[in-house]
């Protein structure tokens, strides 16, 4: 058996979970491997979906253009029952919210990442599986297979698997993965139609039944390309991938795509005539398949120097569009963590916190993707604008963290440690001509304290930026926002921004002064009202090594 040098990484898996997580890693100044058993992208149109939180981290990253000049716009669904239309659901966010909800295809996404990858020097080691991994207290050594067929021992500091509902990596730790599977099967295909429903929108359409069950289900998402959908339906007895294969083997999760024979265009004809709002004929079908759904949440996410991330720690039905997203942000929420423990820099306790935060999230998630897939979205009963947050996954916080400590009173401010940061406009500065967005300052950067005005009880700006630098050992940078009216400070210290249109102030509402800590994902580790040092220090003690 070879053996091969050491890195810190290793990830298994390079679909967008894996690649996400290399691509932070790499950002961070990690090293690391990112292998994949399979030995080219799959061509298939699975993860459609593109929420909003996770194009906010696309863009922490710099390669939310990317997406955006790739993707089509998602604007809502059309839903009719029994040929009748029922409405629509228009996907509308507030005003400050940058991005809205996108569509494209999961061989698209993995594209972009995987081109994002390559500018820090890695790619994706392809046609390389592993086969066993074993960890010590000082690192994992994994054993490998490569392309060509010889096996090969890998030693790392870490190892994380993103290899999906039947990880190996979630097998190997002994991870429980309780939770049960859907009897229907699903037809999956890629094809054009030439209807004239309005662009943009998704369509499910159903047939209910004299008792009141849905016995028939045509859904559609638009993607890019004229009036091209990957569309979901109801497998025919003839078709069923169970018939053919029998129970699921090996693991038991029966989840994904199947084997078997795949549905032909004339199948999919026959879903559109008898469900389609309106007569319409199937064309340019790029690919089909059958697929199960199984619901699924492993009992934690690591254990040592080992974790799981994506489908291989949670699995669901696609509704919503909320599993790749979960777990690019699992993977998000890891990475920096890993960073600040490779870099010697981070709490001894910082690691256990990846679980402690996820895996509620997963946890939420499989549960209201079980209850849509029964019942439909439109059945929920949260208001309109909570339900629609929710699904672009703009309500994800960590308010329970062990990283952050609860306010000691309800002072009335929007916001609290462990929940998201929000973004704003309208922020000027001396030298540009043209206001910036609050994610134009945090893009690239990894911690990051915003001090704004001033405070009689509070440490003056300078000192906060003195203290979280040396806090965080220089990897923290401080920002501050001056109120619209407010004094200009001396130029040569922290760098400043005006709030010229007030958005800061209806976003953070920091009243007189105030100082918030940004975490690399984007959420909250800190708001310190007033912002003294000592509140500082005990808000990064549990982020940083003393």
């Amino acid at each position: 058996m070879a053996r091969s040098g050491s890195t810190d990484v290793l990830v298994v898996g390079a679909g967008p979970v894996g690649l996400m997580l290399a691509a932070e890693l790499r950002r961070a100044g990690v090293s690391c491997r990112i292998v994949d058993r399979l030995p080219a992208r799959l061509p298939y149109a699975k993860a459609v979906g593109i929420q909003p939180r996770t194009l906010e981290l696309f863009d922490r990253m710099g390669l939310v253009r990317d997406v955006l000049d790739a993707a089509v716009p998602m604007r809502g669904q059309l839903t009719y029952e029994n040929g009748v239309a029922l409405g629509r659901i228009d996907l509308v966010l507030p005003p400050e919210v940058p991005y809205g909800f996108a569509a494209l295809p999961q061989y698209e996404t993995e594209r972009v990442l995987a081109e994002h990858l390559g500018r820090y020097g890695t790619g994706i080691e392809r046609s390389t599986e592993l086969l066993a991994f074993a960890q010590d207290p000082a690192g994992v050594t994994s054993r490998l297979t490569t392309a060509s067929g010889a096996e090969e021992e890998v030693r790392s500091r870490f190892l994380v698997g993103c290899d999906g509902a039947h990880s190996l990596v979630r097998k190997g730790l002994g991870l429980a993965f309780e939770g049960g599977a859907f009897p229907e099967e699903y037809m999956l295909a890629d094809v054009e139609v030439g209807w004239g429903l309005e662009p943009g929108y998704g369509v499910r359409s159903m047939h209910r039944a004299e008792d009141g069950t849905v016995d028939d289900l045509l859904v559609c998402i638009p993607l890019p390309g004229k009036g091209r959908y990957r569309m979901s339906m109801l497998v025919p007895p003839e078709l069923s991938a169970a018939r053919e294969s029998g129970p699921p083997a090996g693991d038991g999760v029966a989840h994904g795509l199947e084997g078997g024979r795949a549905p032909a265009l004339s199948d999919i004809q026959k879903v559109l005539d008898r469900l389609s709002p309106e007569p319409v004929t199937a064309s340019a079908l790029r690919w089909s398949s059958v697929f199960r759904i199984s619901h699924r949440l492993v009992d934690r996410y690591g254990e040592g120097r080992v974790f799981v991330a994506g489908d291989a720690a949670h699995i669901h039905p696609p509704t919503g569009a909320q599993g790749m997203n979960t777990g690019v942000q699992d993977a998000c929420n890891l990475a920096w963590k890993l960073a600040l423990a490779l870099g010697g820099a981070a709490h001894p306790r910082l690691l256990a916190s990846y679980g402690a935060e996820r895996r509620p999230v997963g946890e939420e998630v499989v549960g209201r993707t079980v209850r849509h897939a029964a019942e439909g979205i439109q059945a929920d009963r949260s208001a309109p604008e909570t339900l629609m947050l929710r699904q672009a996954q703009l309500l994800v916080g960590y308010r329970e963290s062990p990283l952050v400590k609860p306010l000691a009173r309800d002072d009335g401010s929007p916001l609290r440690p462990g929940d998201r940061a929000p973004d704003c406009g309208g922020l000027t500065g001396d030298i540009a001509a043209y206001p910036v967005r609050l994610f134009d300052l945090l893009r690239g950067r990894e911690h990051v304290l915003l001090v704004y005005g001033d405070h009689p009880a509070g440490d003056s700006a300078a000192d906060l930026a003195a203290a979280a630098r040396d806090l965080s050992g220089g990897r923290m940078v401080t920002y501050r926002i001056l109120p619209a009216d407010g004094a200009s400070p001396d130029r040569t210290r922290t760098p400043h921004h005006r709030d010229s249109r007030g958005e800061f102030a209806r976003q953070y509402g920091p009243g007189e002064g105030a100082a918030f800590a940004v975490r690399p994902d984007g959420y909250l580790t800190a708001c310190l009202q007033p912002p003294t040092v000592g509140a500082l220090r005990e808000a990064l003690g549990k982020v940083f090594a003393p």
